[in-house]
């Protein structure tokens, strides 16, 4: 079927037997809205679609529903994920299993409607699983196994699905989609933890007048860091979990995205390679491939999962690499780097040998990275290994001097 990156995910959100659906829209996320909007107007999907005035009180509506028991999804973009702020970093801390499409692009000012990573790398530390897709057919898998993901017991943890703005997102391209029932049973239905309440025993973790609980209470210095460890625990506990649905989602659709953390490519013999996210690793790869057959040793990474960081996965990869160039698709304004950059040298530091790393901020605002912009970071990268000589580690290519 042809569908664009935005149409997949409401097609997969239709197909994932979701009870709550709140949004607001905003570009380049509004076809999520109102692809699914027709689905509950055509009586196809059992959903209560909330139409709320703001992103603020979507993310609510959704904080309220899976707290309820509900199974939940949104989707943002931008402005409508920083309107958002105090409830995302609310959700993952009372360890709500929401699914949220983000549209990525840039974030004002001065407005603008295209694509970067500013938004959802904004929120890197929130406390949500963060997955970060190349195409089309890859936004309706992940979405699909996102709510898996997201409702294990071990997991308990809301997680974003990122699609770049615009890219994917109004991009017509062919998405192969799975029968309903083979969806609603790998998804399964969702099944609350149980919690253990005084003169209740154990009873589901959900709002219910028949079986009260508060959830959220004033929490001071007394268990407040215990309630973060936990999270961490749970974050750290999803990493085996992403492993096994990305196996489990290959054997119902033949469909396998590495490891479920990384993918990569040329690495088996390469001097150098990139490490990307997103849908500039189509570009990345085809460069790649093109050197190869020109004798380049060249190779890549796509970061696939942001969060939980991969950071052995990568180190493992990496390990024979004597270059690797980073490419950042947001600033951390006043760090040294971007954020996938700092990440990534901060998980070679404890090893024997490392590789030089060297940073590559492009394509704010939508500025595209076309394949001569590749080419010309992966001759950099060749003769820094050859020469040894690194004149600056961060640059910014593809923007004006």
């Amino acid at each position: 079927m042809a569908l664009n990156g935005d149409e997949a995910v409401a097609w997969a959100v239709k197909q994932c037997d979701v009870d709550v659906v709140a949004a607001y829209p905003i570009t380049p996320q509004t076809i999520i809205v109102e692809r699914f909007a027709e689905f509950v107007a055509n009586g196809e999907v059992d959903t209560e679609f909330i139409a709320v005035e703001s992103e603020h009180s979507a993310l609510s509506a959704c904080v309220g529903a899976a707290a309820a028991g509900a199974r939940a999804f949104t989707a943002t973009a931008s402005q409508g994920l920083a309107l958002m702020w105090e409830i995302v970093y609310i959700a993952s801390s009372l360890r709500l299993p929401i699914v949220m499409a983000i549209v990525n692009r840039a974030l004002s000012a001065p407005i603008n409607i295209h694509c970067d990573h500013s938004d959802s790398m904004g929120c890197r530390d929130a406390g949500w699983i963060q997955i970060y897709v190349e195409d089309a057919q890859e936004a309706y898998d992940t979405v699909i196994q996102a709510f898996r993901i997201a409702e294990h017991p071990k997991v308990q943890l809301p997680v974003m699905v990122m699609l770049d703005g615009f890219f994917l997102s109004h991009t017509l391209q062919n998405v192969s989609l799975l029968p309903d029932d083979v969806v609603r049973k790998f998804v399964g239905v969702r099944k609350p933890v149980e919690v253990e309440v005084p003169y209740l025993g154990k009873v589901p973790l959900v709002l219910d007048p028949e079986n009260p609980i508060t959830l959220g209470p004033l929490d001071l210095y007394d268990y407040y860091f215990e309630h973060k460890m936990q999270q961490q625990e749970a974050i750290e506990s999803s990493r085996e979990v992403i492993k096994q649905v990305n196996e489990d989602y290959a054997k119902i659709s033949g469909r396998k995205y590495g490891d479920g953390f990384i993918d990569t490519y040329g690495l088996e013999d390469a001097d150098v390679a990139i490490v990307v996210l997103g849908s500039t690793a189509g570009t990345v790869r085809h460069v790649a491939k093109q050197m190869r057959k020109e004798g380049a040793k060249v190779g890549m990474v796509r970061l696939r999962t942001f969060r939980p960081f991969p950071h052995r996965e990568l180190a493992e990869a990496l390990k024979g690499v004597e270059v690797v160039g980073v490419m950042d698709r947001s600033m951390s304004f006043g760090g040294y780097g971007g954020p996938v950059f700092v990440e990534l040298r901060a998980a070679f530091y404890d090893l024997p040998e490392r590789p030089i790393v060297l940073d590559y901020v492009y394509g704010l605002g939508g500025r595209d990275a076309p394949p001569s912009m590749i080419r010309e970071i992966y001759e950099e990268l060749l003769e820094v290994k050859r020469t040894r000589k690194v004149e600056k580690v961060l640059k910014f290519v593809g923007v004006r001097e």
